[in-house]
């Protein structure tokens, strides 16, 4: 090989002349006289033709070539408008790097075999695809919070507390102790934030949920904000601007990859130009019972069959805010002077058009100790496990409050995708472990 290698991309660019390309074999067909090599990189696909007449010492090789198979390739690029990305290479001199036989992955498979060959199924143009929006989405993340000034910060993923409720915790044996994987960041977040103010993680977190719906990882990544002095719509409004970069970013640099899944990427520009309804818990269950026909008692969460009809009203993101007490975590601080019986928090759920449920949870949180205590022991927690918790309001606490946003949940919505699942490289479920 006599040119330097370039990318698939850099070569559909480039248009005409010489070009050197590698990767692996997406599709083959051929005759006696022709092979027909659809070659894909990381960047892209192309259409390369390798006529026997050069290839007179190597065809028998060449006419085994499988899917999979890895090759390096030189020759010259020119347009055709039949091939599949509109060029196509007049192949000179290849080079076969690796034999493919018989992959294991085809048209016919149903999700849990290709979930079973998820370490293969990475390999094609959805999955490519997936990743590719994934990483524009973690880094329009960081760069959202970079720029408003916040510090990245990670906690333990090993916790000998709960957070988020004790029914969904998963129990590790730590040297003979019981512990627990972290379902959040924000205890150890909100010692953080007396010492940097504007903190933010990502980093996985741990739900043991029994659940094995479209929508639902026991291990999934979580982007978690945390920030001192500020109050209940500072968050609401960080959270609607971060989903704004996020769809902005993907619009801007991932069309593409939008197109190969098949989403109609003009559904999600409502998500740009327009700003996010917040309404209340209360107003929620009355539009439910006016626009759905669906009846919900004051104090009830609402389920995702609620969450989506929800949905269907807008086409927008929606934030849901003032809960009941009685169905949040122990942290979110009471609204005060409502009425007995009807107790509401600081806390707000981000629910996400076309019926992709929750995408972010956050609240203002509590600063009152006793009021801690009162709620853990509510929760049938045991508040001497929480010393350290209670010692970040003891010594010169502040206003503060965050919220966590379901990364996996986002990129779903995002890219049109039937299951959470493939939101992920190698998806955790309550049946899925391996690979």
């Amino acid at each position: 090989m006599t040119e330097k290698f370039i990318s698939i991309s850099e070569a559909l660019k480039k248009g005409n002349g010489k070009v050197a390309v590698r990767g692996w074999i997406y599709r083959e067909r051929g005759s006696n006289e022709f092979k027909f090599l659809v070659l894909r990189d990381s960047s892209d696909i192309i259409q390369c033709v390798l006529k026997k007449e050069k290839f007179k010492k190597q065809w028998e090789e060449i006419d085994k070539i499988q899917v999979e198979t890895s090759v390096e390739i030189e020759g010259t690029i020119k347009k055709d408008s039949r091939a599949p990305t509109g060029y196509e290479i007049d192949v000179d001199e290849t080079k076969i790097i690796g034999v493919s036989k018989d992959f294991p992955i085809n048209k016919s498979l149903n999700e849990e075999l290709l979930g079973d060959r998820r370490h293969l199924w990475l390999r094609s143009r959805k999955m490519n695809s997936i990743m590719k929006i994934r990483d524009t989405v973690l880094r329009a993340m960081r760069e959202h919070w970079h720029k408003k000034g916040f510090y990245e910060y990670h906690s333990p993923t090993l916790l000998g507390m709960q957070a988020e409720g004790g029914a969904t915790l998963f129990k590790v044996d730590y040297f003979g102790k019981p512990l627990y994987l972290s379902q959040t960041w924000q205890l150890h977040a909100e010692a953080g934030i007396f010492s940097l103010e504007k903190i933010f993680t990502i980093q996985p977190s741990f739900r043991a949920e029994k659940s094995k719906t479209s929508r639902h990882l026991t291990e999934y990544w979580h982007a978690e904000m945390e920030v001192a002095w500020e109050d209940f719509d500072y968050l609401q409004d960080d959270a609607e601007q971060l989903i704004k970069h996020i769809v902005e970013k993907v619009l801007q640099e991932r069309k593409p990859e939008l197109e190969i899944l098949g989403r109609d990427w003009k559904k999600l520009e409502a998500t740009i130009r327009k700003k996010f309804p917040r309404i209340t818990y209360d107003y929620a269950l009355k539009l439910l019972k006016e626009k759905k026909k669906i009846s919900i008692p004051w104090g009830k969460d609402l389920r995702t069959i609620e969450e989506d009809k929800l949905s269907e009203l807008y086409d927008t993101p929606i934030m849901v805010r003032h809960y009941p007490k009685i169905v949040k975590a122990f942290y979110m601080k009471e609204v005060p002077n409502t009425e007995k019986g009807k107790e509401t928090v600081f806390g707000f759920d981000m629910i996400a058009p076309e019926g992709y449920g929750e995408l972010v949870g956050g609240s203002q949180r509590e600063e009152d100790i006793e009021k801690l205590k009162k709620n853990l022991k509510a929760q049938g927690e045991d508040p001497s496990k929480y010393e350290f918790y209670f010692d970040t309001r003891r010594y010169g606490s502040v206003p503060h409050g965050g919220f966590g946003m379901g990364v996996e949940r986002v990129i779903s919505w995002i890219c049109g995708l039937e299951t959470i699942k493939d939101a992920i490289a190698f998806p955790r479920t309550m049946t899925r472990w391996s690979p």
